[in-house]
């Protein structure tokens, strides 16, 4: 079964498999319990039966140069679901700005798997970003904003959304090379924080990842 960056496969064991059948695999990666026992983890095929610190590694290796950010002023429920996708689409890093503590159910144990870093407050963040040369593009609906579906994204930048409801605050707002924002055409004023983030981190797959 093809297994590449460009060709995902079929995920044929959502539920997890059992206790490997045969003669034990002797590459370094795989985890010998995991081999005894089975393995249910949340993790896509190819990652069956391997360690987590080998996991890690393999993933260090295929990141995307994009990172996602979040301001965490009032313990964001969404943070998990972003974390989650960022998982999902390859992200370098997710950056927590704000409270430190978030709720990791969402997150599915994927943030295990991906790398976090918490800023105190939204100067620490940019000044960090500044020191990596990363350009911060906000994602929010308000005045000044352009579609996301016409702004061209940087290959290299962070991703940067506000929490549920408020939204980004004006500090980050300033703080931002671009703001961008999502299409819609219902009657809502706005979509839900990790959905908007889910969308954003697929409109950068489309523009820098080749399916060729």
């Amino acid at each position: 079964m093809t297994d590449t960056p460009n060709n995902p496969s079929v995920e044929l064991t959502t539920h997890g498999v059992g206790p490997w059948v045969g003669d034990l695999p002797l590459e370094p990666w795989y985890d010998r319990e995991l081999l005894e026992r089975g393995d249910t983890r949340n993790v896509i095929d190819r990652y069956r039966y391997w360690s987590m610190e080998a996991i890690i590694s393999d993933l260090d290796e295929r990141r995307h140069p994009f990172h996602v950010a979040i301001e965490n002023w009032q313990h964001d429920m969404n943070i998990g679901s972003i974390v989650r996708s960022a998982n999902a689409f390859g992200a370098d890093t997710v950056h927590i700005i704000g409270r430190k503590r978030w709720n990791k159910r969402g997150a599915m144990v994927t943030d295990r798997y991906q790398h976090v870093l918490h800023h105190e407050d939204v100067a620490a963040f940019t000044a960090w970003a500044a020191g990596e040369e990363l350009p911060v593009i906000a994602i929010d609906n308000v005045p000044g904003s352009v579609l996301l579906e016409t702004y061209a994204l940087p290959k290299r930048c962070v991703l940067l959304f506000g929490q549920e409801g408020p939204g980004l605050s004006a500090e980050a707002i300033a703080a931002s090379e671009a703001i961008v924002e999502i299409s819609q055409f219902g009657s809502t004023r706005s979509i839900n924080a990790s959905a908007a983030a889910a969308v954003a981190m697929h409109a950068w797959v489309m523009q820098h990842v080749s399916f060729a």
